[in-house]
């Protein structure tokens, strides 16, 4: 079934919810107040259904100090409704309301002339073409217009086939699933609902999703759509999720719901921007930003200006994270007024200088993907990681790699999705050789090189290890290599360096993966070199990472035992006088003392046996 999602927008009291109600019957102003006060004060969900074809219908309030609750349907529209009073005309919330739709981009409209019965035939045509004309200022693709009343149902039924006749869905399949939330509540034995529109991609039942603010992840129970139970929701449906494993209080209008690892959150983000009419947007100063469903408090950073601009770049900078994407539109209000729209060009906020920032935001703005990598490359010369670009570019990895192919000197690690700038290899270059030059018997792999440079990815190293054999200065053994130079066994060498270096710290020896940094070692061929001095008894392991030389064990259980013989026992206390050690050292000496038959545990303390 094809969805489509047509929002209404225009003045209060114009007709819009009486609308709704004609094309479908659904009564949209429920709440005691919306009763009482006769207006739609939040947002109102129904639907049509024919063949297989589903419109559904987003009905928005119209009044002016309202428009909040307007931005938060009106950002997942394909096709807006244009409600105007045949009688009243275009009204100053029609045009605000105008102006927001544009600034987020809802192309296709229809125009409806609302209370037609009020007017004669040839008044309506008049009063259709004026109200048509004033449309046309704006950005939008206009379907159709035509007049409608509700006592008329033939208007009613001919709107109705007309707005079915309409291929108006705008939303693509793109990377990962997105969903803001626009309301949510609890119901007896179900537990938390969310409403709000699939974006993205579909999701189905028993799927788990991660709510971005939360940084938690739910399951998902049941999926409802339109009065039904759905076992899947596809793109533009509008759905009602019940999740499993959350508080319906813990969660606010405007979280995203997403999959988990897909998006970061960042405190701040980079706009471009245009104004309304004369408006502007001032450096420095406080606004309401609106964001899919969510509104955030932020302060505005002009890149070209430290007074105001009427369009430009500019940083959205919050006390909350803020979670969105490449080329997503937001709306920039200040009280009860629209100022600007924005659309959002850099949601991954890096370590930038603010010339290479303003760069990265000109370069985005006119989607040349493959200079923005440059940008960010000149900026991270120890690797551009793509796993983000999903969110960084609105590109799969695939396309993302289709990009990072084109750039020219430059690395592009596949596997591990990582961009390096190729005069990076200089510095993992003299990084190994210095290495092995300090340390002859050097012998390490790959992944022991890659704890040393962590920015490095294995597949730069390996192109650097490579080339470093090509010139013989290195060999490969396996998977470890050795400098060219030395023809000699490696292993008895080591082991001997080894030993000497056990044997020079006496009885307080350091960690074995210490050791093997400091002598430049591979811990695999470490570890093996530790199993094998401890199976000739040279040296001997007490605990996990305690590997002690066998002189220095028998030293230290004379000493121990001298203690005994002096005092009657031995504990940690007076041990620690006799040896200033730390408290893991004296307690692994001390519990190896019990594999000596002439002594005995005796509470805390070690005493001589005497049976």
């Amino acid at each position: 079934m094809s969805n489509f999602i047509i929002g209404t927008c225009g003045h209060i009291d114009h007709g819009k919810t009486a609308l709704i109600k004609a094309l479908n019957g659904f009564e949209g102003d429920t709440t005691k107040e919306e009763k009482e006060r006769g207006i739609t004060i939040d947002l109102s969900f129904s639907n049509i259904v024919k063949d297989e074809k589903n419109i559904s219908f987003i009905d928005v309030p119209g009044h002016e100090k309202l428009v909040k609750n307007m931005i938060a349907g009106a950002f997942s529209f394909d096709c807006v409704l244009i409600v105007v009073s045949a009688i009243e005309g275009i009204k100053p919330q029609t045009i605000e309301h105008l102006e927001i739709l544009n600034l987020l981009g809802v192309k296709n409209a229809v125009l409806v002339l609302s209370k037609k019965d009020l007017l004669s035939e040839s008044d309506l045509a008049k009063k259709l073409l004026e109200t048509q004309e004033f449309i046309s200022k704006y950005d939008f693709d206009l379907k159709f217009g035509m007049g409608v009343s509700i006592y008329d149902e033939s208007s009613i039924e001919n709107l109705k086939s007309r707005l079915f006749s309409l291929n108006a869905s705008t939303k693509i399949e793109e990377n990962f699933f997105r969903y803001y939330i626009d309301r949510v509540f609890s119901i007896k034995g179900a537990g938390t609902v969310v409403t709000g529109t699939v974006l993205g991609k579909p999701i189905k039942v028993n799927e788990r999703v991660f709510i971005s603010e939360l940084q938690k992840e739910c399951k998902i129970k049941k999926l409802h759509i339109h009065g039904k139970d759905v076992e899947e929701a596809d793109i533009s449906n509008r759905t009602a999720i019940n999740l499993n494993g959350i508080d319906a209080k813990d969660i606010k209008r405007g979280f995203l719901l997403s999959r988990k690892g897909y998006l970061r959150g960042f405190k701040s983000i980079d706009i471009s921007f245009k104004t309304l009419n004369d408006k502007l947007l001032h450096h420095n100063r406080e606004y309401s930003v609106y964001i899919g469903s969510r509104k955030i408090d932020a302060k505005v950073l002009l890149f070209d200006s430290q007074d105001s601009l009427e369009e430009g770049f500019a940083s959205i900078k919050s006390e909350e994270n803020i979670f969105s994407i490449y080329n997503e539109k937001l709306i920039i209000r200040e009280g009860n007024f629209t100022v600007a729209g924005g659309v959002v060009l850099n949601p991954v906020n890096d370590p930038m200088k603010k010339s290479q920032k303003l760069n990265l935001l000109k370069v985005l703005e006119k989607k040349e993907i493959s200079k923005a990598y440059e940008v960010l490359l000149d900026a991270h010369k120890k690797g551009l990681g793509l796993i983000s670009s999903v969110q960084r570019f609105a590109l799969s990895h695939a396309e993302a790699l289709s990009n990072a192919r084109k750039l020219e000197n430059c690395f592009v690690d596949e596997k591990e999705l990582i961009i390096y700038p190729i005069s990076t290899k200089e510095i993992i270059y003299n990084s190994i050789k210095d290495i092995y030059t300090k340390n002859q018997y050097s012998l390490l792999s790959n992944a022991s090189i890659k704890l040393r440079l962590k920015w490095a990815s294995e597949g730069f190293i390996e192109l650097v290890l490579n080339e470093l054999v090509n010139e013989k200065f290195l060999v490969k053994d396996g998977n470890l290599f050795k400098n060219a130079d030395i023809k000699e066994d490696f292993k008895t060498s080591l082991e001997h360096i080894m030993l000497k270096r056990l044997e020079s710290e006496g009885v307080a020896p350091t960690a074995p993966y210490n050791i093997y940094d400091d002598l430049d070692l591979d811990r695999k061929m470490g570890d093996n070199i530790l199993k094998s001095l401890c199976a000739k008894k040279q040296v001997l392991r007490l605990q996990h990472n305690l590997f002690i030389h066998a002189q220095s064990l028998s030293k230290i259980v004379f000493d121990m035992k001298s203690i005994i013989k002096r005092d009657g026992y031995i504990n940690i206390s007076n041990f620690k006088d006799m040896h200033s050690l730390s408290r893991k050292y004296l307690i692994a000496y001390l519990d190896y003392l019990d594999n000596f038959s002439e002594i005995k545990k005796q509470d805390n303390k070690r005493v001589l046996n005497t049976i």
